[in-house]
């Protein structure tokens, strides 16, 4: 391992293919002592493409070449789907899991290969259209940690319960991003062995990256020469990275010093967190065949974090109206922080997913007819939502599915189909409160927390939680907003120690607030749920 580490300690910038090829032979060298020297099972995270498919790839041929009585230890292959994947890249991934499992088997490798997803109620649908989650930016980035992170984590703490460690093997590289170096050299200060070092958050387990100091052409070169050992394609790699840059080019890696398609990135076809899906435009513009793909670049287009502000609710996801200072072409003023998409809006979207699913199934090859943007488990998940946590007792969602597929909703949840109020009942509210949004929406809340408690054998916490409806939604949205300045006024006179303007808050504001009153009427009362239900009969 330290003639290894001699050879990769050479400026890769100027490592020649007799460089390369030799010091392949160390790391492969290396990796086979790193196997047999324990018992400690290895995780090896594969996304389909060429980085983990060269750290795989290497892994892969390296055990190989031990005799079978070595290949005792399991070497688990992970990938997390996480449900908004490049429909093409996605197929890509899966039929390659299918191939190794199956060249695992007859080579007799100890390799497992293992497709993660997350949870059904922290997928990304689940948080969009469920919840109402505005599309994430940088200021609130909440897809990648229950997409991607926490699928992974919970596969590697299940391996680290069973075995009490594990190796965690990566192909990520310095020549990636400059960002992306510092972290790696700053987590090689705290190795414990030769190119180990401990999982940043997770305990038991250390970080291998065999091909960290590798440039894009060499991972193309290894690529290219060496056979895939799973018996899939590496040239359709290829291809497909090709296909993904915008000019269509990319130039055969002949030498390290010829440039290659290697920044091509495949990611989450809806991500909010660039400007577009650069790959996937690039794949529908070099390829006709590829534009059955158009409506969910249509769907990411109109999913616009710059222009949303308006789609969204003036409270934040609790009820609570949040006041922030905006500075905007030189003015500073204080607004409310926008909140989840209103009930239209999540609706809006469902729609716009179901119509781009089913025209993608009917333009579709063949080999994906089968397409699936948004799963049944998902559909069933956010119906909970809006039913149980929205309280939008209409239910909307099964009328919705019927009217854009033609097919007829049916919910895996048992007794979901079940309920006391429907869509009569909301048309006769609306009607009732002609149009008065807030007021619509506390008489939903009411009725629909007393079906939820009328279901329980104790109804404690009913006062409570019916006096939270009224903290949310009894308010106008002018009055709402007005209210939440006044308690901000407040808070800075009471922080600067300005008495005079308190009371005069106080005294313009005394009903509004419910101070400052002398007699307990039943007109001045606190508009509450108990006051209301218990008001005394004239």
């Amino acid at each position: 391992m330290t003639i290894a580490q001699d050879i990769n300690s050479k400026n890769q910038q100027n490592r020649t293919v007799a460089e390369l090829v030799e010091y392949i032979e160390f790391l492969t060298t290396e990796i086979q002592e790193l196997y047999c020297l324990d018992a400690i099972p290895w995780v090896v995270g594969y996304s389909g493409g060429k980085d983990s498919t060269a750290t795989l790839q290497l892994i892969w041929n390296a055990i190989s070449k031990l005799p079978p009585e070595k290949r005792t230890k399991t070497i688990h292959v992970i990938t997390t789907d996480t449900g908004v994947e490049n429909p093409y890249v996605s197929a890509w991934v899966h039929n390659s899991l299918k191939q190794m499992e199956i060249a695992a088997q007859e080579q007799q490798m100890p390799i497992k290969p293992h497709l993660l997803q997350p949870e059904t109620k922290q997928t990304y649908w689940a948080g969009l259209i469920g919840k109402g989650y505005p599309a994430p930016r940088h200021t609130f980035r909440w897809c990648t940690g229950r997409l991607k992170i926490d699928p992974s984590n919970r596969f590697i703490r299940d391996v680290v319960r069973a075995s009490g460690e594990t190796i965690v093997v990566l192909g990520t590289r310095k020549n990636e991003s400059r960002n992306r170096a510092l972290i790696m050299t700053k987590r090689e200060a705290g190795k414990i062995k030769d190119r180990l070092c401990p999982h940043p958050s997770l305990i038991n387990s250390l970080l291998y990256t065999p091909i960290e100091d590798w440039r894009n052409d060499e991972v193309w070169l290894y690529l290219m020469q060496w056979e895939n050992p799973w018996a899939y394609s590496n040239k359709d790699l290829f291809k497909m990275y090709r296909e993904s840059t915008a000019d269509n080019e990319c130039p055969l890696v002949v030498d390290t010093s010829t440039p290659s398609c290697g920044n091509s990135r495949f990611g989450c076809w809806v991500c909010t967190l660039v400007s577009s899906d650069k790959s996937l435009n690039a794949m529908i513009q070099n390829d006709e065949e590829k534009e059955w793909m158009q409506p969910i670049v249509d769907f990411r287009r109109e999913l616009d974090i710059e222009k949303d502000r308006e789609k969204r609710d003036f409270r934040r996801i609790w009820g609570e109206v949040q006041l922030f200072e905006r500075n905007r072409d030189g003015e500073t003023s204080v607004e409310p922080i926008p909140g989840p998409y209103t009930k239209y809006w999540r609706e809006y979207w469902l729609r716009k997913l179901l119509t781009a699913q089913t025209q993608m199934r009917q333009t579709a090859p063949e080999s994906m007819r089968d397409i699936t943007l948004i799963s049944m488990e998902e559909l069933s998940e956010i119906r909970r939502i809006w039913l149980e946590e929205k309280h939008e007792f209409d239910d909307s969602l099964p009328r919705i599915y019927q009217e854009v597929t033609g097919e007829e909703f049916k919910d895996p949840r048992p007794g979901a189909d079940y309920s006391l109020l429907g869509s009569d009942e909301w048309e006769v509210l609306e009607e009732i409160c002609d149009g008065d949004l807030m007021q619509l929406e506390l008489m939903t809340k009411l009725l629909d927390t007393e079906r939820q408690f009328k279901k329980k054998t104790r109804r404690v916490g009913i006062f409570e939680t019916l006096e939270k409806c009224f903290d949310t939604s009894s308010r106008s949205q002018e009055d709402a907003i007005a209210n939440a300045h006044l308690k901000r006024e407040l808070r800075e006179a009471a922080l600067n120690g300005d008495v005079a303007k308190i009371r005069e808050k106080i005294g313009g504001n005394s009903k509004q607030l419910n101070i400052g009153e002398t007699t307990e009427t039943e007109e001045n009362k606190p508009k509450n749920w108990a006051n209301i239900k218990f008001k005394k009969k004239e």
